[in-house]
C-alpha cells in the first residue's frame, strides 16, 4: 500500500498543532493550523507514514472481525417497535436504578453513531437504540455503565469498581461491544 492510495482529507482550523485521525471506514484525516503550507502537510504525513499504515491495518482487521448488529435503520422502525424499545430500556434502567440506589432524569433512545450510551451531569441518560437488538448482557452492561456515572462522573478506579459490582464480567462485555459495527 502506498500513501498515495490512501484517502486523506486535510482540515484546516484555528488549532495550533497538527493531528491525525483514522476513521472506521479507513479515511485518514489530517487536522492542521490554517497557515500550514502544503509542503509542511506532506512532510507531516510522510513522518507519520508507519503510524498511518499500522492504524489502517488495525482498522481493516477490526472491520473484518466485526459482528453485524442486525438492527433495522431508524426509518424502518414502526411506532409500536419504538415503544417496545423505549419500554425495554425504561424497565431495565428502573431495575438497575433500584438495586444501584441511583436516580435518573430523562431516558432518551437515539441513533448514535459513535456511542452506546451517555449520562449528563443532570442525570439524563441516552442509549443507542441498536443495543435493543444485541445480547441482553451488553444492553445491561451499558445501562450499568451509564448509571455508575450517577455516582462517579469519570472513569476512575472507583467508577470501574461500581460497574464491576453489578456486572462482574464487564471487561468481556466491553470487548464484545468493540466488535459490533
Amino acid at each position: 500500500m502506498d500513501i498515495e492510495d490512501i484517502r486523506i482529507e486535510v482540515i484546516k482550523s484555528k488549532r495550533r498543532t497538527m493531528g491525525l485521525e483514522i476513521q472506521r471506514d479507513g479515511k485518514v484525516i489530517v487536522r492542521v493550523p490554517v497557515q500550514t503550507t502544503q509542503k509542511e502537510i506532506e512532510s507531516f504525513i510522510d513522518e507519520h507514514r508507519t503510524w498511518i499504515y499500522n492504524k489502517l491495518k488495525l482498522v481493516r482487521k477490526r472491520n473484518l472481525d466485526a459482528i453485524p448488529i442486525g438492527a433495522p435503520s431508524p426509518d424502518k422502525i414502526t411506532r409500536k417497535e419504538l415503544d417496545n424499545i423505549k419500554n425495554a430500556f425504561a424497565e431495565r434502567v428502573r431495575y438497575y436504578c433500584e438495586i444501584m440506589n441511583v436516580t435518573v432524569g430523562r431516558i432518551t433512545i437515539r441513533n448514535q453513531k459513535t456511542r452506546w450510551g451517555s449520562c449528563s451531569s443532570k442525570g439524563n441518560v441516552n442509549f443507542n437504540y441498536k443495543l435493543y437488538y444485541m445480547p441482553q448482557e451488553l444492553m445491561d452492561y451499558v445501562i450499568i455503565h451509564e448509571l455508575s456515572h450517577r455516582k462517579y462522573m469519570n472513569h476512575s478506579s472507583e467508577f470501574w469498581n461500581e460497574v464491576e459490582k453489578y456486572c462482574p464480567d464487564y471487561m468481556k462485555c466491553r470487548e464484545q461491544l468493540k466488535r459490533y459495527r
